[in-house]
């Protein structure tokens, strides 16, 4: 997905670090994930047990709440696919459209979930 006005998220991927970006832009819709959502598995493909997924919060604005499944699907897949280590940015707390609780259910135990305010703070998190 290139950068546009209407990009709700971009999702990158990097087989050689076993990393999954996922930036949220603006205010993302359900389509907008349900569009994405063949990109997210692709990259997911190319991914080794133990990966790292990155998901950056910091250029969200909104999130409709039918985003939910979306959501709840993507971190299911990533857990099946064994996920390590989630690590979020999210400068501005009321921006946290529920992941925490989401996290709980959907990653339970086994799933290192880090939360990080600054990409600076997410980039130490990583290289640990």
């Amino acid at each position: 997905m290139g950068m546009t006005a209407k990009t709700a998220f971009v999702v990158q991927g990097d087989a050689s670090l076993n990393l999954i970006r996922i930036r949220y832009l603006g205010h993302v819709t359900a389509a907008d994930m349900k569009a994405g959502a063949g990109e997210v598995t692709a990259l997911l493909a190319k991914m080794r047990p133990g990966f790292t997924v990155l998901t950056d919060l910091s250029g969200l604005d909104s999130m409709d709440l039918e985003c939910v499944p979306n959501l709840t699907k993507q971190m299911d897949e990533f857990r099946a696919k064994g996920v390590a280590t989630v690590v979020r940015i999210i400068p501005d707390p009321t921006k946290d459209i529920g992941l925490n609780i989401l996290a709980i259910v959907h990653y339970r135990r086994g799933v290192r979930v880090v939360t990080c305010k600054t990409a600076a703070e997410a980039a130490h998190v990583l290289k640990q």
